[in-house]
């Protein structure tokens, strides 16, 4: 996937990502409309399909909420690229179907950059700079839990 990135900084919280007043939105495309209200209010209008957000350490800190990711889902973004992500927001991303990759070198990468991400690899490349970057790639059948759209789509696909 190639796209433009957001970029963030270090404990990026769920708040951040999706603010507690529209908890009471439940679909990916009703909460995408208030992502990243707060920090970056620009961001909703003007995130397109398969961009990226990059972020420092820490990423979906805060509340269990699923909302966060739904939200992420609903923009259509290709992934999150991450020093490091918040354990259950890391788990509630994959289950919804929200891609992520984990990468020591996102202060490389700049906010308006045009990178290409191969999730299989985790091979970041940065078309701006010029540049590459190694992510941890998820496992197989964590990525096929993506790739499904997340887990429920993908137990059906198990079952079926």
């Amino acid at each position: 996937m190639k796209g433009r990135v957001w970029k963030f900084g270090d404990d990026v919280d769920t708040d951040a990502v999706m603010p507690g007043r529209y908890l009471i939105l439940n679909t990916p495309m009703e909460l995408a409309v208030h992502a990243f209200e707060g920090v970056r209010p620009e961001f909703a209008k003007e995130v397109n399909e398969n961009d990226i957000i990059v972020a420092g350490n820490n990423f979906g800190c805060g509340s269990s909420r699923e909302h966060a990711p739904l939200a992420l889902k609903g923009t259509k973004i290709g992934c999150v690229i991450a020093k490091s992500f918040a354990r259950i927001f890391f788990r509630n991303a994959i289950n919804i179907g929200v891609a992520l990759l984990e990468c020591p070198d996102t202060d490389r990468i700049d906010d308006g950059d045009e990178i290409e991400v191969d999730l299989a690899t985790g091979i970041i490349e940065n078309k701006t700079k010029g540049e590459s970057y190694q992510a941890t790639p998820l496992p197989d059948f964590v990525r096929g839990i993506v790739d499904a759209g997340g887990l429920i789509e993908y137990t059906k696909k198990i079952i079926a």
